[in-house]
């Protein structure tokens, strides 16, 4: 089944890269330094939280020693969860985004969200290298923990993707979910331990946080980027499993309504 959705996407592989390939053109149109924005933004963040928390603050996660590990634990968490919010907030504009597109050109579907997903990938890619050239400085890098950043981010992106396509879907037909969500991951953000450590919120709190389904993905990232620990893998059933059931819902809908949604748009 998953070969039969993939394979028209493949076919028009060619549509995908250029997609990709002018939103980055057009993202740096006009813009004297162009692509180079896309290492300084990140570079200044990286200084300014490892300035700001490590420099003048002295900041400390509880139980671990280290002049940037909370500049690490910080970068990890917002470089992740920008990757989540850029491919659940674009996933859950594409079509009405594209609208013209789905009106005038017959082409696969799904092209839209492997577009997405490989912009914010692209866009990650070159962030998150930079930030691994900033561990590798400070001889903070991992070592060979390292390696399961790799299914992680997989996850993300797959409960990301799941997620995008529920609300792109739902958005062509019910334009609230798009402005209820803009506020809901308001909210999300500061119940995720991203800014903060997990073990110092109070028990009722951490028991809520259980249903937080990027607590423990982000939670496990940070691990291996801070602590240099292996995941605890059987703590991140819960976000794969509805990840899954996220891409199916997804899928489901999108293929139940696909035809609609152009008279919609």
């Amino acid at each position: 089944m998953i070969l039969s959705l993939l394979s028209p996407v493949w076919a028009y592989r060619g549509f995908v890269l250029g997609n990709v390939k002018r939103e980055f053109q057009i993202k740096y149109r006009n813009s004297i330094l162009g692509a180079a924005w896309n290492v300084i933004n990140p570079l200044a963040m990286i200084v300014v939280y490892t300035v700001i928390f490590a420099e003048l603050m002295r900041a400390k996660l509880p139980g671990v020693d280290g002049t940037f590990a909370y500049s690490i634990y910080l970068c990890a968490g917002t470089l992740a969860w920008g990757l989540f919010t850029e491919i659940v907030n674009r996933g859950q504009t594409m079509f009405l985004d594209n609208a013209n597109l789905l009106k005038k050109i017959s082409f696969p579907r799904l092209c839209l969200p492997v577009a997405v997903v490989a912009n914010a990938l692209v866009n990650f890619g070159l962030v998150f290298g930079l930030f691994v050239a900033f561990l590798l400085l400070t001889n903070n890098f991992p070592g060979l923990p390292f390696i399961a950043t790799i299914p992680l981010i997989g996850l993300l992106v797959l409960f990301a993707v799941g997620l995008g396509m529920v609300l792109g879907v739902l958005n062509v037909f019910f334009r609230d979910v798009g402005q209820f969500f803009g506020i809901f991951i308001t909210f999300w953000f500061w119940f995720t331990p991203i800014v903060y450590p997990a073990n110092i919120l109070p028990n009722r709190i951490k028991d809520a946080m259980d249903w937080n389904p990027m607590a423990p993905i982000l939670g496990a990232l940070q691990g291996v980027l801070v602590r240099s620990e292996w995941p605890h893998w059987e703590n991140l059933a819960y976000p794969a499993v509805l990840a899954l059931l996220l891409c199916g819902l997804g899928l489901r809908l999108f293929r139940k309504h696909a035809g609609e949604m152009v008279d919609e748009l």
